[in-house]
């Protein structure tokens, strides 16, 4: 099976769960998923894979969930709850890397097999940690205006499409800008950070696209 197929069988198996949680368990289960995806998202982007012709990361579909799960929040209960949810999922990857690095340092025992694992996984370059923090911050809380205002200008149901793919599309470019403009600017030559900036943003994109029906089947689920 080819990597696109599996890539495209992946989202749909990472929305339909999301819709899952929100089945379940309401408003609660949309804070709870953004929490795990945030920790999740930032564990899957260090495997790269050859998507499309593109070099991607694989942390993207998850992370994109979040958003739909914020426009959810937005659209059916308020933006208050939308920035709440933003702001735990923040403090989740903060404490999950505070935690982390302190694991870390611990001395492993002689039989101790996992530490370059870890190490690989959770050893993170200071400047990338930063990237992803201030990315993760400023792009959900600018999804979170941003839907807000469209929804104003076009609050009718028929235009959920335009809410849902404006905020998240717009609000992926800003993350992706911050993201590779802390973590890779100047780490490469231009014209190689150029690259990976359009790539990344291009997979995000698609993801964006991707998730429009699953925001319609949330809509008219149960408000709870």
């Amino acid at each position: 099976m080819s990597n696109e197929l599996i890539w495209i069988l992946f989202a749909i198996v990472n929305f339909s769960l999301l819709l899952v949680f929100y089945r379940l368990f309401g408003k609660m289960g949309l804070f709870v998923w953004i929490g795990m995806a945030t920790v999740v998202a930032n564990i899957q982007v260090l495997k790269t894979v050859e998507l499309f012709g593109l070099t991607a990361t694989l942390g993207n579909i998850i992370y994109g969930t979040a958003y739909l799960a914020t426009d959810i929040l937005n659209e059916k209960y308020s933006k208050d709850d939308a920035k709440k949810a933003v702001w735990l999922g923040f403090s989740t990857l903060i404490a999950m890397t505070v935690m982390m690095q302190i694991a870390l340092v611990f001395e492993p025992g002689q039989s101790d097999f996992a530490q370059g694992s870890l190490e690989t996984l959770f050893g993170l370059i200071p400047q990338i940690a930063l990237g992803s923090m201030a990315a993760y911050i400023v792009s959900q809380y600018f999804d979170v205006w941003i839907y807000d205002k469209v929804r104003k200008l076009f609050p009718s149901t028929k235009y959920l499409w335009l809410r849902n793919n404006s905020s998240t599309m717009l609000s992926q470019l800003l993350d992706t800008i911050v993201f590779c403009g802390i973590a890779f600017y100047g780490q490469y030559p231009f014209d190689i950070w150029l690259e990976i900036f359009f790539t990344t943003y291009v997979i995000k994109f698609i993801v964006a696209l991707i998730d429009t029906p699953f925001m319609y089947a949330a809509k008219f689920m149960h408000k709870g």
